[in-house]
């Protein structure tokens, strides 16, 4: 009685564990629904896998839990010999060539859906290229009329992305679980991956392998839309917006929002905001702990940042004395 009771509580702790993983930031054990080609491929690879897993992981627990019960002790003494089995053909061939019928059917689909995940677009010639260059700790998005957007990404629909993949200063690692697979950003070298999403929306991801103290905050969206609204976006939404979005996901990982401080000191009332040529110097430079956020970035970028930060987070010196 005493196994069986162990056995059921390891049986609930499994249970509440399997629970506690799926419901973790909504994920689960399924990855999450493919929406471009490279992800149908990989998703079709992955529950393959998964179905054989499972099916073996149900087959031998439940085995094991028949066998616990049916040659249970019975009050017998614990040094009695139960009943001895000397070899069985039959069953010794059965359990060698199914996990080999098993190995050659997920090795046959595998190597059948591999070759169709690409590094590169299905035609160049029309394929929007665009580069993702990965700093401490955000992404750069650069289009190609010389537009930039910080950690939002935006795309048109069913159209061909090749993304040009970079980093400004440590590994990292990009990854939109939905739209493909994930593709290292290397200083002096340049990755390359693809997408074509197929239905409009926001697809999240976040950089996948950890690249420093705040490596968790360093998070991407990819705004899929039509072609009118992505022409937009680069025509002037990514311009007007530019200053917030660097301030937003940038300085204010380090610094807070509202400039409040954070693991980085407090510049609400920082007169450094109101002196541009002081700003540039750190963001291009860094001190201290703080990295060269914008070694890569433009003159724009510069007066963008500087302009939203005089008008949206300066306070005014402090008068405290402190």
């Amino acid at each position: 009685m005493r196994k069986l009771v162990s056995v059921g509580v390891l049986a609930a702790g499994v249970a509440l564990a399997a629970a506690g993983v799926a419901a973790a930031a909504g994920g689960g054990f399924a990855p999450p629904p493919a929406h471009s080609p490279n992800v149908h491929h990989t998703n079709i690879a992955y529950w393959t896998v998964f179905g054989f897993t499972a099916f073996i992981f149900l087959l031998v627990e439940t085995t094991l839990v028949v066998f616990i019960w049916r040659y249970r002790s019975r009050g017998r003494a614990r040094t009695d010999e139960g009943n001895q089995l000397h070899g069985h053909t039959r069953l010794e061939l059965i359990w060698t060539v199914i996990p080999v019928v098993i190995l050659a059917i997920i090795a046959s689909v595998v190597f059948l859906e591999l070759p169709g995940i690409r590094t590169s677009a299905a035609d160049a010639s029309t394929a929007l290229t665009i580069t993702v260059e990965g700093h401490m700790f955000y992404w750069q998005f650069d289009y190609p009329n010389g537009s930039r957007s910080i950690n939002e990404l935006h795309v048109p629909v069913n159209r061909d992305v090749d993304l040009r993949v970079v980093s400004a200063d440590v590994v990292h690692n990009w990854w939109i679980p939905q739209l493909e697979g994930k593709i290292q950003a290397i200083p002096g070298r340049i990755n390359h991956t693809w997408f074509k999403a197929d239905k409009e929306g926001t697809y999240y991801g976040q950089c996948a392998l950890i690249c420093g103290v705040y490596h968790a905050l360093m998070k991407a969206t990819v705004v899929v839309e039509p072609e009118a609204d992505y022409q937009a976006f680069i025509s002037g939404g990514a311009a007007a917006g530019l200053g917030k979005a660097e301030w937003q996901g940038v300085c204010a990982t380090c610094h807070g929002m509202q400039g409040q401080g954070g693991f980085g000191p407090a510049l609400s009332s920082n007169s450094i905001l109101a002196q541009q040529r002081a700003l540039e110097a750190i963001v291009r430079n860094g001190r201290g702990q703080m990295p060269p956020v914008g070694n890569t970035w433009t003159a724009a970028q510069i007066n963008a940042l500087a302009r939203y930060a005089k008008t949206h987070i300066y306070k005014g010196a402090s008068t405290s004395g402190g």
